[in-house]
């Protein structure tokens, strides 16, 4: 990323009160234009109310937000959330059923979920398939999405995020719900996305070190609402940070380009 170049994201000392309990508490963070960055914490940390006020589904309730170089409550954020790809396991149950897969992938340029709410030409139809395509599934594009297994979803999903050409994808937890064989597809998959020169700054959320595709180069650990640390993976990523991480000592190796994590005794 240029010295010039606006950062993707970045968060100011983000703060999120609900009923009096802080979820994300003074959270600073920034993502660079060609980054791809994982966030890893235990379930409840604040990971998914990251991701919602970064796609700008959701205000903090303090601190400063600034997505593509535009700052949240000085933007409109419904044509600001068209540059943003966004990918979640809840994602699938905010779908028609019925709808076809190329229409699952359309109607994200308009950040919409039906095709009826916009007008859409040829252009738009084949840009969709391209998608599907680079997501190794054009061949499931007149299926209905409901035929779908749960890996094929998630891909539909994948490509439905580079629909919009966006400057941020976000991924919340793309393999939830996958048998091993449909994880590990899946995960290779990302990898290939994250090594494309045309991938635009990715940041994926996941609470197993053994998702983090290969290409991946920057990690935030959170704890509690709170950043634990963050920075370089290979540097960031440890025994020791983990176990703080996930509050129980852990062992931690890297195989094969990827990782893997494994309790140790007390």
């Amino acid at each position: 990323m240029g010295r010039s170049d606006p950062a993707a994201l970045s968060l100011h000392n983000v703060t999120l009160v609900r009923e009096g309990r802080a979820i994300l508490n003074n959270v600073s963070w920034m993502v660079g234009a060609d980054e791809r960055w994982v966030v890893l914490g235990r379930n409840g940390c604040g990971k998914s109310t990251l991701m919602k006020i970064a796609s700008l589904y959701l205000h903090p309730s303090s601190g400063d937000v600034e997505v593509l170089g535009e700052k949240l409550g000085r933007t409109d954020v419904r044509s600001l959330r068209k540059r943003i790809g966004v990918a979640s396991s809840g994602m699938a149950d905010q779908l028609r059923s019925d709808l076809i897969a190329t229409d699952v992938v359309m109607t994200a340029k308009n950040a919409a979920l039906e095709p009826w709410w916009h007008t859409y030409d040829e252009a738009d139809r084949q840009r969709a398939l391209d998608c599907l395509e680079r997501m190794e599934i054009g061949r499931l594009a007149n299926r209905s999405f409901a035929t779908l297994s749960s890996g094929e979803k998630q891909r539909v999903l994948l490509a439905r995020t580079l629909m919009p050409q966006p400057g941020l994808l976000l991924l919340d937890e793309p393999t939830a719900g996958l048998d091993l064989a449909g994880r590990e597809d899946l995960v290779r998959t990302l990898g290939i996305l994250a090594a494309g020169v045309d991938t635009p700054a990715t940041v994926l959320v996941t609470h197993h070190v053994e998702e983090i595709p290969e290409g991946f180069t920057n990690i935030l650990m959170l704890r509690e609402g709170q950043v634990l640390t963050a920075g370089p993976l290979d540097i960031v990523l440890t025994e020791s940070n983990l176990s703080e991480c996930f509050e129980m000592p852990l062992g931690l190796e890297r195989r094969h380009g990827r990782w893997w994590a494994w309790g140790l005794e007390a």
